[in-house]
């Protein structure tokens, strides 16, 4: 995938939630930026997740991300990558060690504008995630990577206690809850 077919992807995405409506015009218009899917673009720059769900989807795979100290779905930079699709699935391959990911589908299953904290070797900034819905098997051994504190498979009813407030994820699980015909 890549920025010509992303742009594709964006500008015909459809979502019942009006927040992530709201945001479709702000990633497409950050696609015109050569920076766009470089960490070195401070203002923001493009990320993709990966909502890792298991075939029952009743449990999905979280992270306590070491930097941030919030459980979150797996993900990360592009790092000139513009195939975010490429990038969900690497970064959820090295942040979990499951190699029993699969794809669920190619299209983008959320959209999330979220601000980054400042922090010692960045300024705060905005993260431009593109997140794509990804399949796996729960009994396989997960590999904490330096950029967790905690990996854990967390059922569906528990989700939102354990993320509070977290509304993207909220949306996620939301969508997976009601979305029927991918089991």
């Amino acid at each position: 995938m890549d920025s010509i077919l992303l742009r594709n992807f964006i500008g015909n995405y459809r979502t019942p939630f009006e927040e992530e409506k709201a945001m479709i015009p702000d990633f497409l218009a950050l696609l015109d930026d050569p920076m766009a899917f470089s960490r070195d673009r401070q203002e923001g720059h493009f990320t993709a997740s990966a909502w890792i769900v298991n075939k029952r989807r009743t449990h999905t795979l979280l992270t306590l991300h070491r930097k941030l100290q919030k459980w979150l779905q797996l993900g990360g930079h592009a790092d000139g990558n513009e195939n975010l699709l490429e990038v969900a699935m690497d970064e959820a391959r090295e942040e979990s060690g499951l190699t029993s990911l699969r794809l669920v589908d190619r299209f983008i299953f959320d959209l999330d504008r979220h601000i980054i904290p400042a922090n010692a070797k960045d300024p705060q900034h905005i993260h431009y995630d593109v997140r794509f819905l990804i399949e796996a098997e729960m009994d396989e051994p997960l590999v904490i990577s330096p950029e967790s504190k905690d990996l854990a498979w967390v059922g569906f009813d528990m989700t939102a206690e354990l993320v509070g407030y977290e509304g993207s994820i909220l949306r996620m699980l939301e969508k997976t809850s009601r979305s029927e015909i991918l089991l």
